[in-house]
């Protein structure tokens, strides 16, 4: 694909209209239109080009995902945003000036082709009774082409964290079934990333990391993107709900943040409200640090005083680990969590720790 094939490809014109998104048959239709996989202009493709809110358009109960779907759209926008951007802002040179392959701006407007087919099947999941949330303005904080990539290796893995925790949380068959058929979208997006632009042998060992506690990593990832006071007003509150729980980050100058690694915590600020929050440790209370990888979780000792505990050494060294501040081993409750969650990110290991990005 030519630079000036990139630049020059005209919008698609589609209907913009409220009421086109609200009717699942009108549009481009995903795994039906080629726009989600191939379409090569700069300009946001449908449903993308309006990024407004859609009103519900019918009076009654919502239907039972609808929460779940909305806390996704919501997320999915900033996703999509974050690739829209990179299209924007660059072109192939500016990867291959850094030594990286001559697809990999082939790749990104790739992947922002799905991400648009993400949006659309997440506003074809939320009934005509509910809203469906438009976009905010997000600021992501690279300026330059090898930033970009660096967070869309972050972006990736936090979207397959939070995914397994939706679909944890879905109420029906059907709905479980479209998060794994997206998941398993966002890890081949993964799995490029790992490949060509990284180096990295892809695979994580038998099974990514599950984290049941979904909105805590909406909330510390795509939440964190969002510029203050940007978001439609008729959107309703992303995450919902939110527990708003201190937010963490670790000392790397006494950590590796791999299997077998002491580690000491640091709370850290919380970009959307400009505050640094903090627990409130109950004297004589034990709390612990639970470590989950893979389908499993393990909890180590925490000491209040010094914020300090231990990677477990048992882990491998693939993947992500996600880690909790609780107040019960294992974390088995939403409320058990009092701060958290951090994701440490295991390959490439030169990116460890990801929770700067906020």
């Amino acid at each position: 694909m030519s630079l000036a094939a990139v630049v020059l490809a005209a919008p698609v014109q589609t209907d913009t209209s409220t009421s086109c998104r609200s009717d699942p048959q009108c549009g481009p239709i995903p795994g039906e239109s080629s726009i989600y996989s191939d379409y090569t202009g700069k300009s946001a493709p449908f449903p993308a080009d309006s990024t407004a809110p859609v009103p519900a358009n019918t009076t009654g109960p919502a239907r039972e995902d609808d929460i779940l779907f909305q806390n996704l759209l919501s997320a999915e926008w900033a996703v999509f945003s974050f690739y829209q951007q990179g299209v924007k802002a660059f072109n192939e040179s500016s990867f291959i000036d850094l030594g990286f392959p001559n697809t990999t701006y082939q790749r990104i407007t790739e992947i922002r082709d799905n991400e648009a087919g993400h949006l659309r099947i997440f506003q074809d999941s939320i009934s005509s009774n509910s809203i469906k949330p438009g976009a905010c303005n997000y600021h992501y904080g690279f300026t330059n082409a090898m930033e970009f990539l660096s967070l869309q290796n972050i972006i990736e893995v936090s979207s397959m964290a939070f995914l397994t925790g939706l679909a944890q949380q879905a109420k029906t068959n059907a709905t479980t079934g479209a998060l794994v058929a997206v998941a398993e979208t966002e890890s081949r997006h993964e799995t490029w990333a790992l490949i060509d632009v990284w180096g990295e042998d892809p695979f994580a060992g038998p099974a990514d990391t599950t984290f049941a506690y979904a909105n805590q990593i909406l909330y510390i990832t795509t939440a964190s993107f969002i510029i203050p006071g940007s978001c439609p007003s008729e959107n309703p509150t992303y995450p919902n709900p939110s527990q708003n729980l201190p937010q963490l980050d670790y000392n790397s100058s006494t950590s590796t943040g791999h299997p077998g690694s002491p580690i000491t915590f640091v709370y850290r600020e919380n970009k959307y409200t400009n505050k640094t929050s903090v627990p409130e440790y109950v004297s004589g209370k034990d709390y612990y640090a639970v470590f989950f990888h893979g389908v499993n979780n393990i909890t180590e000792p925490y000491d209040t005083k010094t914020n300090s505990s231990v990677i477990p050494a048992v882990f491998d060294s693939k993947g992500i680990i996600l880690a909790v501040i609780a107040d019960t081993p294992g974390a088995p409750t939403l409320d058990s969590v009092v701060a958290g969650p951090m994701i440490l990110l295991l390959s490439p290991a030169s990116a460890t720790n990801i929770t700067g990005i906020a």
